[in-house]
């Protein structure tokens, strides 16, 4: 029997009465239970590259590798240094407010008050480990940077060079003056 054309054909190679007839396109089992599909799948499986793995240092361009990397930043004061080219532009201390993803709306701005990050504003993250065991992380598009630090007020050590400090006043070249009314007088009786 063979099967019209476009319809179910028999399977090659195979004769006599037992043939079998097979949807067009498709291959008959093999014989151990598995189709070669199956097999060359299987196959393909392993071909497929493992997730990428970062130890201590590493850039990253995926989204939601960026947003894990910096979730721990949220809530906590930061430095951060903005660079075009080798520039420094600005520099500042703020507090991480928001870290957004898939928000085309929301801006990223970095001020001394709050730091707000949308991830889509970057193209990859760049990280290292510090001697100790802090990251410092580089959000980079095109030419320009962001570096980011977390900054431990109060900690012993050495200051960050960009720490907010308390504002000095040097108060020796001036003259504290009172000015004084007249005398209040007493009301006559």
């Amino acid at each position: 029997m063979i099967a019209p054309r476009g319809g179910p054909r028999p399977w090659p190679g195979r004769c006599g009465a037992g043939r079998r007839v097979v949807p067009s396109g498709r291959r008959p089992p093999r014989e151990g239970g598995r189709s070669r599909s199956a097999a060359s799948q299987g196959s393909r499986l392993l071909s497929v590259p493992p997730a990428k793995f970062f130890v201590n240092r590493g850039v990253v361009a995926s989204r939601t590798d960026i947003q894990h990397l910096l979730r721990p930043l949220l809530k906590q004061t930061v430095t951060y240094r903005y660079l075009r080219g080798r520039e420094l532009v600005a520099h500042g201390t703020g507090w991480v407010e928001r870290i957004v993803l898939d928000d085309p709306e929301a801006s990223t701005y970095f001020t001394p008050i709050s730091v707000c990050i949308n991830i889509d504003s970057f193209e990859h993250l760049e990280f290292e480990t510090r001697p100790d065991q802090l990251l410092v992380y580089a959000l980079v598009q095109g030419d320009e940077r962001v570096v980011i630090e977390y900054a431990p007020i109060g900690a012993d050590g050495p200051a960050a060079p960009f720490e907010p400090r308390q504002l000095e006043f040097d108060t020796s070249g001036f003259v504290q003056m009172e000015l004084l009314g007249p005398e209040p007088t007493e009301p006559d009786r």
